[in-house]
């Protein structure tokens, strides 16, 4: 398809080994498939993000105090 070969693939592979290091690889291809896997979520519509939204707990018929900061409006 891309008419890359075995050592091409393997250089390529060495020179990102070398740049980003050997600690740093497993994030990386996390990164990539998190990116992969959002995009192909988007293109198809489906939307993985939860949004429901949440529940606060009522105590004597009162919200309790929310743990989030005050937003200040412009």
């Amino acid at each position: 398809m891309f008419g890359i070969g075995t050592t091409e693939l393997l250089v390529v592979l060495g020179i990102v080994l070398v740049l980003f290091g050997a600690r740093r690889l497993p994030e990386l291809g996390s990164g990539v498939g998190k990116a992969i896997r959002n995009f192909k979520a988007g293109i198809s519509g489906k939307d993985e993000i939860d949004v429901t939204p949440k529940q606060e707990a009522v105590t004597d018929g009162k919200p309790a105090k929310s743990t989030e900061p005050a937003r200040s409006e412009p």
